[in-house]
C-alpha cells in the first residue's frame, strides 16, 4: 500500500513539473495592413496565405534567419490599453518577417489576424503564443 501511494505521488509530481514545457511565450503584437506582397518567405505567390488571412510577420527574435517562414503560432491576447482582448485563441502563420525599424512588436498580426483576437483595430497588445 505505501509503495502504490508513493508511486502515484511521484507520477503527480512529475505531472505538475513537465507542465512548464506546455506554457507559451509571451510577447507583443501590432498589426499591419496591406500590401502583404512579396514577403520574405514565398515573394508574390498568393497561396501562401492561409485561410481567413490569419497570418504574421515576425520580428529579429522569431525569424530564426527564415527558418520561421511557414511556422505556426497559436496566439492569444492577454492584455492592453482599454482592455481589448477578445476571448479565445488564433492560430497564424508566419509568411514574413518584419523589417521595418524598429519593430513595434514580437509579432505583427495581418489586420484580420489582429481584430480576430482584439476589439481595436490598431495600438499594442500583449500575448501569449506557443508554437
Amino acid at each position: 500500500m505505501e509503495i502504490g501511494i508513493i508511486v502515484s505521488l511521484f507520477l503527480l509530481l512529475l505531472g505538475f513539473s513537465n507542465n512548464k514545457c506546455c506554457l507559451g511565450e509571451i510577447g507583443t503584437a501590432s498589426s499591419y495592413g496591406p500590401p502583404y506582397t512579396p514577403t520574405r518567405c514565398n515573394g508574390n505567390q498568393g497561396d501562401q496565405f492561409p485561410l481567413g488571412n490569419l497570418f504574421v510577420s515576425v520580428s529579429e527574435g522569431l525569424w530564426d534567419n527564415g527558418a520561421a517562414c511557414g511556422r505556426r503560432y497559436r496566439l492569444k491576447c492577454l492584455s492592453g490599453n482599454n482592455k481589448p482582448c477578445k476571448g479565445g485563441t488564433i492560430d497564424v502563420k508566419v509568411v514574413d518577417f518584419y523589417s521595418k525599424r524598429p519593430c513595434p512588436s514580437t509579432i505583427v498580426l495581418s489586420n484580420d489576424a489582429f481584430s480576430a483576437i482584439s476589439k481595436t483595430q490598431r495600438g499594442k497588445i500583449n500575448v501569449e503564443y506557443i508554437e
